[in-house]
């Protein structure tokens, strides 16, 4: 497996790399679409939509219906909320050691999220990663989402650090368009919501089929 020299910093997605939200997340979307008597899209056109800012999700999915985001964006919060019950959320297989071991060997971890901080900071702290996660971009946080590098950009800027020094890991074709737009590496995770052809064909460096592989990698 491909080792990586140099990195000093790991950037995390968090739907589908940390935290399984799926089923949330597909239950919060089929509702809003009942809700504003949109046509109905498969779970698996939703599942695609992932990663994406919630006001561009409705230009995807329904191009020939323009101005839905707003509408669309606040609907879907309030169905999330209901979707969203304690414990609805857990955490990938060996997330939490695998962050520690990183942390333990001098690794400096953040996150880059679609999500905004309203849920995703709730999340953290729910999910005890609020101290081991030292910086966090959300959605409310740049002006260009994934897979724009606005995110990546500002969180090196934040460490003074190097592109080479990074490594950016994602589950979605996102994420990794992101990292290599800003020249960092990138590893994709397998077992969230994107798929392994679209992330290698974005040109993630290295796919990993769980995430504490992530240990043999540095």
């Amino acid at each position: 497996m491909k080792k990586f020299q140099g990195i000093k910093l790991l950037v995390l997605d968090f739907d589908g790399t940390l935290a399984d939200t799926l089923q949330v997340i597909l239950d919060s979307m089929q509702s809003t679409l009942r809700v504003l008597n949109l046509p109905a899209r498969s779970d698996a056109q939703c599942k695609a939509m992932i990663g994406l800012r919630l006001t561009e999700i409705p230009e995807h999915l329904f191009p020939e219906l323009p101005g839905l985001g707003p509408t669309y964006a606040a609907t879907y919060r309030e169905e999330f909320a209901k979707f969203n019950t304690a414990g609805a959320v857990p955490l990938f297989p060996h997330v939490m050691e695998t962050l520690h071991a990183l942390a333990d060997r001098g690794y400096m971890l953040s996150i880059a999220s679609s999500r905004a901080h309203e849920t995703l900071d709730k999340y953290l702290r729910d999910l005890q990663l609020e101290d081991i996660v030292t910086y966090v971009v959300a959605a409310e946080d740049v002006s260009h989402a994934k897979p724009d590098p606005e995110p990546v950009l500002k969180t090196l800027e934040h460490f003074n650090l190097k592109p080479q020094e990074v490594l950016v890991v994602g589950d979605t074709d996102f994420d990794i368009l992101m990292g290599r737009h800003a020249d960092c590496y990138t590893c994709g995770v397998t077992y969230g919501n994107g798929s392994r052809a679209s992330m290698l064909e974005a040109g993630a460096h290295v796919l990993i089929d769980d995430f504490s592989q992530l240990l043999d990698l540095l």
